[in-house]
């Protein structure tokens, strides 16, 4: 039985996702047995997976127990006819004592639905955008919760810059789209020289627009960290018989303690961006 101190940090634990994922429970991955369980899934009731997710314990092939024995992160995907959802088992520490942070999420948006089989979805999946290289909108979508998950549980920081180029529009009308296909080039190159190929990751939102996520990485650090992109943009020259400069607003969101999705996160960087606009632009707002 578990006493009350530890059903409240419990319910602390849980409350950090309730805005991240539809689903999730606490196990106990040495008696294999669930400790609390928060769903809403009324609306998936046609996938069979939901009998053994309500179960009040786990086999010893599931993921919760392979995430157990590898101390890591482990995810991976369930399919119906029409839908498919992203399970995601995560260790962490509740009162000193290792529990497995099981997660359910409607992924269908994420993937395109038909016959292939879904087990091979994520390596198969275009995530690079095809004209700078970087990940795409669908990895953002994809991958960004799944950083604020693994932020939130061992309570280390995460911050995301949203960058917007400040005049890619003026360019591509003026010297056309496959001239601003090479600005979009090189803002990429200067974004990734910025950041650190082994924890952190950028991708192009769409259109003239990027977002950069940090993890492990406090909001003054973000701060250097776009301010020295802005800085190589704003040197930035290219020719096109006669020379061309560009510059780029930046926001910032730093994770703090209040729960807030991934999605609400972006809303918040894009903001702090439009807000570097309004100032001006060329310059970076948190």
């Amino acid at each position: 039985m578990y006493d009350n101190l530890m059903l409240n940090e419990i319910e602390k634990e849980l409350g950090r996702y309730h805005k991240l994922y539809d689903a999730f429970r606490i196990i106990d991955p040495v008696t294999k047995r669930v400790i609390t369980c928060d769903e809403n899934l009324n609306d998936y009731s046609e996938c069979n997976q939901l009998d053994s997710w309500r179960k009040e314990a786990i086999d010893d092939n599931s993921i919760a127990i392979r995430a157990y024995q590898k101390n890591e992160c482990i995810m991976k995907l369930e399919q119906t006819l029409n839908s498919a959802f992203l399970v995601t088992a995560i260790p962490i520490e509740i009162l000193s004592e290792k529990h497995i942070l099981e997660l359910w999420k409607n992924a269908t948006n994420t993937f395109a639905l038909g016959s292939d089989d879904f087990s091979d979805a994520i390596s198969n999946l275009a995530m690079k955008d095809e004209i700078t290289n970087l990940f795409n909108r669908r990895y953002v979508d994809l991958h960004l919760p799944e950083d604020f998950v693994r932020a939130s549980a061992d309570s280390s920081p995460l911050s995301i810059i949203f960058l917007d180029i400040d005049n890619l529009k003026e360019i591509n009308d003026k010297f056309g789209h496959a001239f601003g296909d090479r600005v979009l080039i090189e803002v990429s190159d200067l974004i990734m020289q910025s950041i650190r190929a082994n924890t952190d990751w950028a991708a192009r939102y769409g259109g003239d627009e990027f977002l950069i996520c940090l993890n492990n990485t406090e909001e003054d650090e973000a701060f250097e960290i776009a301010e020295r992109i802005r800085n190589n943009i704003a040197g930035m020259l290219l020719m096109q018989n006669e020379k061309i400069k560009t510059t780029a607003s930046l926001g910032i969101y730093s994770m703090k303690r209040e729960n807030v999705s991934a999605a609400e996160a972006i809303s918040l960087a894009d903001n702090k961006m439009y807000e570097a606009k309004r100032n001006g632009k060329n310059c970076t707002m948190i």
